[in-house]
């Protein structure tokens, strides 16, 4: 399995946070796990610079789509209005517990790569990985 640079959480729960950090952790498929509690911290993450100027680069965001605030579909929104540096080359996985069929066809449509039911398990993780990289 291909080892990534960095993959982005970004959920308001944080027991599933806490989680899903441990599952990334131990199949060892990441450099860094970066964890947000909401949308809009999740969107100044990526407009974020480095220290060389850069912005940072998840491969892979989880995003929950149930979210005070801003939600998934307000984060997708705000995410399609970065510039190309900021958004980078990402797959993004909505991983919610809506098991709403119209969430799931809203997902896609946006060009979502994976609709999944949380909680992450070392299969589904895997699963991705080895699908979109």
């Amino acid at each position: 399995m291909k080892k990534l640079s960095c993959i982005l959480l970004i959920d308001d729960d944080a027991p599933t946070n806490f989680y899903n950090r441990k599952i990334i952790e131990q199949q060892a498929c990441t450099e860094h796990v970066e964890v947000c509690i909401n949308a809009k911290n999740g969107l100044e993450f990526l407009k974020s610079k480095f220290k060389d100027g850069l912005p940072p680069q998840p491969e892979l965001i989880f995003l929950d789509l149930n979210m005070p605030g801003m939600d998934g579909w307000e984060f997708l929104d705000a995410y399609e209005e970065l510039p190309s540096p900021q958004k980078g080359n990402v797959v993004v996985v909505m991983l919610t517990t809506s098991v709403n069929p119209d969430d799931e066809k809203k997902a896609l449509e946006k060009g979502i790569k994976g609709f999944t039911i949380k909680p992450l398990t070392e299969a589904i993780l895997t699963k991705l990985i080895e699908e979109n990289f």
